[in-house]
């Protein structure tokens, strides 16, 4: 099994985290979607990261749907997600507002490294996202009292949200100079303190 990407993805990382939980071996190839697009388009035609190559040959694209087939292999018993039911799309909830978060933060690195002339329109929107998103996952949070997004064990939420942060944080570090988001900058400093999310990190370089 072949992992695709840098760490410094949140999108990536959060897939080798969970290989790690998940105690599934693979090998790393930390192709950059700018500096190694050659090496990488045979394996996705969007040159987009993570790529997960299985053993059978089989590629499979995206982050979800990567874990989706990591919590297949590992069992309902192990997943860290719940099966079904109300947990479950809670669950998928916040892994989809980390995400989205993500998403923004490099869109935002995207128009202010790449484009010489920057649109205020889009950053101002995709800064505006990332703050309400940002707001929405503090209250939820906050509203919880279990060590972990959904209980007394680390979930796919959990990593998500620590990833999506920790990304965001050392590409826009301006926008969390304030104490705004205090639980939820807690929870995500917590996570970093484990020893996979130790093990699992790249600081994050801009693209040239």
């Amino acid at each position: 099994m072949i992992l695709i990407g840098q760490y410094d993805s949140p999108f990536v990382r959060r897939v080798a985290i969970a290989l790690k939980l998940y105690d599934i071996a693979y090998e790393h190839r930390p192709w950059s979607v700018f500096g190694d697009a050659d090496k990488l388009a045979p394996f996705n035609p969007l040159i987009r990261v993570p790529t997960l190559v299985l053993d059978s040959g089989d590629v499979l694209i995206e982050s979800t749907m990567i874990l989706d087939y990591l919590d297949e292999q590992a069992g309902d018993a192990r997943a860290m997600i719940a099966p079904g039911g109300p947990q479950r799309r809670e669950a998928l909830k916040v892994c989809a507002l980390a995400t989205g978060l993500a998403d923004k933060a490099v869109a935002l690195v995207y128009e202010r490294v790449l484009h010489k002339e920057r649109s205020q329109t889009w950053l101002d929107r995709c800064t505006g996202q990332v703050q309400r998103v940002l707001n929405a996952l503090e209250a939820d949070r906050a509203a919880r009292a279990t060590p972990y997004w959904f209980g007394d064990a680390i979930g796919h939420a959990d990593i998500a949200v620590a990833c999506a942060l920790r990304f965001a944080r050392e590409a826009h570090p301006e926008i969390f100079s304030s104490t705004r988001w205090p639980t939820l900058i807690g929870h995500s400093d917590r996570c970093e303190t484990l020893p996979v999310f130790r093990a699992i990190v790249q600081p994050f370089n801009p693209p040239k």
